[in-house]
């Protein structure tokens, strides 16, 4: 027997987990020379790159934790994400606002360790793919 509760907490979870993706990576996009300038401006090699892999990250990474879809993966690579943006720009722990930002990284891969742990729940398309009630692409 499913637990609806559960269910939709996990699904709840992963929309909210998506919602600062979403907003940095289209904010990314839409401010792109700036985005661009902001990564040479801390020192990124090659900053045009650093600014299209945070995009297709921040914004297919939050799409795909809304659609519950490939989560394991997904968790995955988002909580290394997380760890590495934060050691790449909020190490200056001096500052308090820095180090809270560092610690919301730390905490956000934290809850994508969860997802890879333990999947996308009942409200996804992996479940769904899994039970046969989607086709598969």
């Amino acid at each position: 027997m499913r637990n609806t509760v559960n269910d939709a907490a996990a699904a709840f979870g992963r929309v909210l987990l998506s919602v600062i993706f979403l907003l940095s990576g289209f904010q990314k996009l839409a401010g792109f020379g700036g985005t661009v300038g902001y990564m040479g401006s801390m020192g990124l090699p090659l900053p045009e790159i650093a600014a299209i892999v945070a995009i297709l990250v921040e914004c297919l990474g939050g799409i795909l934790l809304v659609v519950g879809y490939q989560i394991r993966l997904i968790g995955l690579v988002l909580a290394l994400w997380c760890i590495a943006t934060g050691l790449v720009a909020h190490t200056q722990f001096a500052d308090q606002n820095q180090m809270i930002h560092f610690l919301k990284n730390v905490a956000m891969a934290g809850g994508f360790l969860q997802l890879f742990a333990f999947g996308a729940g009942a409200w996804s398309l992996d479940a769904r793919w899994s039970s046969g009630q989607v086709g598969r692409l």
